[in-house]
């Protein structure tokens, strides 16, 4: 089904329904109410100076921190003086429970607070229920679904960076059903919301894992007993491991095959930059992009089990080296620009494992040390090639690419169910906020 068609059924899907009736945020259940959110709502706007910083105090909420309904106090850590509180949150001071949602860069984005005595600043409003007419919990999702979204974006401006006034926020309609339903229909939501945090704690958990396993088991601290022991240091070159160089063990070329397709060339499927920075194996399901490439660059560049590609070029050096390995046979699939492409001697390396070594930090910061640039950053070959790592026996290696790329899909197979528990929780988010699927709830719940 196209996209149009698609759009149409969902635009569609309550009308004309026996007790529905037509608003502005389409066909909703005849009980329930669709109100302007400033009728049903109080709400400050703390559009404005920005406060002083320090670097210790109480905590400010600034539009970074606030995600797809929850706040992250990690991705962003900025605080203002202890003494300036009262004066920065004289607009009103957040309670738990009130619902912020961000006016620019980015728009759209909402959460709830869930901490005592924080902090907000610009690009972000914060609203509390009416009592008697409004859930807190109710309102956040709400905001969150893809009926208030695209009323959200239809009414920003902006091109580049779009965004929308309070003015104008706070009359955006919201959609109103008894609150009982409305506090049953946030309950619904909210066991999603703790099914899938629980399952990024599981992620998080297994990262750890794995990140610790390859500090320990890339540096020989933590080894088979079949392969030697372990050293106690990881400066320590462990007995049986080489220092080797890079072209000692592959052969490394840079891809100058772009996204364009020019006439007299042929079509290729073109693995990209992204591809590369975003996923750890590079697999036949993924969604290449088209392009075209010259019989010899077809030759040169055309992927194969086991090869490995890598950044080279990016705005910090931080971002340089990022590997992937081709983990399945492609077809007619070449590695594009900005990449290195690294051929492995299959006889002196497992691919996995030397996959792991670049992600390592020893050869990690190799890489973002031999990074030239000032606004750009970039690799030469031979820089690439004069990279130094530590191997141990083909059959060592083996063993711990194996451990690595089971963490890998066991990581990945979590991140996948999380994904589905989103895209349900989406779906179900639209059929709960429009009525097409209708909760019963006691009048005593309220």
């Amino acid at each position: 089904m196209n996209s149009e068609k698609l759009k149409a059924k969902k635009k569609a899907r309550n009308e004309g329904r026996p007790g529905y009736k037509k608003t502005k945020v389409g066909w909703i259940p005849e009980e329930w109410e669709c109100r302007k959110i400033l009728d049903v709502t109080q709400y400050v706007d703390y559009r404005g100076k920005t406060p002083a910083k320090s670097d210790k105090g109480i905590f400010l909420i600034t539009a970074k921190n606030i995600q797809e309904g929850y706040i992250d106090y990690e991705i962003s850590k900025e605080f203002i003086p202890e003494e300036l509180y009262e004066k920065v949150m004289a607009r009103g001071k957040p309670n738990i429970g009130d619902v912020l949602i961000t006016t620019e860069a980015p728009l759209g984005n909402v959460a709830q607070i869930d901490k005592e005595r924080v902090a907000l600043a610009q690009r972000i409003i914060k609203y509390r229920a009416k009592d008697g007419i409004l859930s807190n919990n109710f309102f956040k999702y709400y905001l969150l679904s893809p009926v208030f979204q695209r009323l959200l974006n239809l009414d920003a401006t902006g091109s580049t960076v779009k965004g929308i006034k309070g003015s104008r926020l706070h009359r955006l309609p919201a959609t109103l059903p008894p609150l009982p339903e409305q506090k049953k229909i946030a309950e619904i939501l909210s066991a999603w919301d703790r099914a899938i945090e629980q399952v990024g704690k599981l992620i998080d958990a297994k990262e750890r894992l794995k990140k610790g396993l390859m500090q320990q088991l890339l540096t020989g601290r933590m080894r088979f007993p079949e392969f030697g022991k372990p050293v106690q240091r990881k400066d320590e070159l462990p007995v049986g491991w080489r220092e080797l160089q890079l072209k000692d063990i592959a052969a490394i070329s840079f891809s100058g095959v772009d996204k364009k397709s020019r006439p007299g060339q042929k079509r290729v499927r073109l693995c990209n930059y992204m591809d590369v920075y975003n996923n750890n194996y590079i697999t036949a399901d993924m969604d290449f992009m088209w392009a075209t490439a010259t019989d010899a660059e077809i030759e040169k560049y055309t992927l194969e089990v086991g090869d490995i590609m890598i950044t080279k070029d990016s705005e910090t050096p931080d971002d340089i080296g990022v590997p992937s390995v081709v983990a399945e046979k492609l077809d007619n699939v070449v590695c594009g620009y900005h990449l290195a492409l690294i051929k492995p001697n299959l006889e002196k390396i497992n691919p996995i494992f030397l996959a792991k070594q670049i992600k390592h930090e020893r050869v990690a910061n190799q890489f973002s040390r031999l990074a030239n640039g000032a606004t750009r950053f970039g690799l030469t070959t031979s820089s690439v090639k004069c990279v130094r790592l530590w191997l141990p026996k083909i059959e060592e290696q083996t063993r711990i690419a194996a451990v690595l790329s089971t963490c890998d899909r066991e990581i990945e197979l979590l991140k996948k169910k999380q994904e589905k528990l989103k895209e349900q929780k989406k779906g179900l988010m639209q059929k709960l906020l429009t009525g097409e699927i209708r909760v019963k709830a006691k009048e005593r719940d309220s």
